[in-house]
């Protein structure tokens, strides 16, 4: 087939059913405009990912907010001094051996 024939049969159908060359020109549109607006669904579904992704950095926050509060209000506790100065400062009592093992 040609490309006027193809042509004319495409204004041939336009010409008999405008109504529904109307309406499905229209549904192309609405769409087009649903999928790809400024809050269309694939910008709605990146920004509910990246509010998922948000509200777990947020849980990870308030975790680390409360161990922190647990460790400040053990801090005046002298064991729990003691266990931070020989975990963090390598101190030992007096006649203890220390063996420090590294990861790498």
């Amino acid at each position: 087939m040609s490309l006027k024939h193809t042509l004319n049969m495409f204004w041939g159908y336009v010409r008999t059913n405008p109504k529904k060359f109307f309406f499905a020109v229209l549904a192309v549109v609405f769409v087009t405009w649903l999928l790809f607006d400024d809050y269309g669904l694939l910008t709605r579904i990146s920004m509910e990912a990246e509010h998922r992704s948000l509200l777990r950095t947020q849980e990870e926050g308030q975790q680390r907010i409360i161990r922190n509060e647990a460790r400040i209000r053990h801090s005046s506790d002298p064991d729990s001094i003691e266990k931070a100065a020989r975990e963090r400062y390598n101190f030992r009592r007096t006649g203890e051996r220390i063996y420090i093992i590294s990861e790498e």
